[in-house]
């Protein structure tokens, strides 16, 4: 199987799981981007916790489901978005206004578009869960 994008594949492996009901699931390969996206999203309670197992294969993540996220993937391109432009791909990515997150990578590290927003910067968008 050929990576491409890690974080996609990331991310539609935890939907995937989501969907048929586990409560726990590996990431492989891990990285520490995946790791951002991930903390984003526990600290959002998409997500329970995560652990790296050291396999002295590359490792991999456990990660804990908690059965709330209906839809979540990776944006490609990444876009790079201003601080005027996080109203339009809102209305493109979320279903509704106030409902979901945009994991965006600023200068000052990965964060939502909602805490970008409150710090009135821009940068790229990675993800989107809700």
């Amino acid at each position: 199987m050929t990576l491409n994008d890690p974080v996609s594949s990331a991310l539609s492996a935890i939907l995937n799981a989501e969907r048929i009901g586990n409560t726990t699931m590996i990431v492989k390969p891990t990285s520490k981007l995946i790791k951002g996206v991930l903390t984003i999203l526990k600290e959002n309670l998409y997500l329970g916790e995560y652990t790296e197992v050291e396999d002295g294969r590359g490792n991999y993540l456990t990660v804990n489901l908690l059965r709330r996220i209906n839809k979540c993937g990776a944006i490609k391109p990444r876009y790079p978005v201003a601080l005027a432009d996080y109203e339009k791909f809102e209305k493109r990515y979320l279903p509704a206004k106030d409902f979901g997150i945009l994991i965006v990578s600023t200068p000052k590290g990965l964060m939502t578009h909602i805490a970008a927003k409150k710090q009135k910067i821009g940068g790229r968008l990675l993800a989107y869960c809700y």
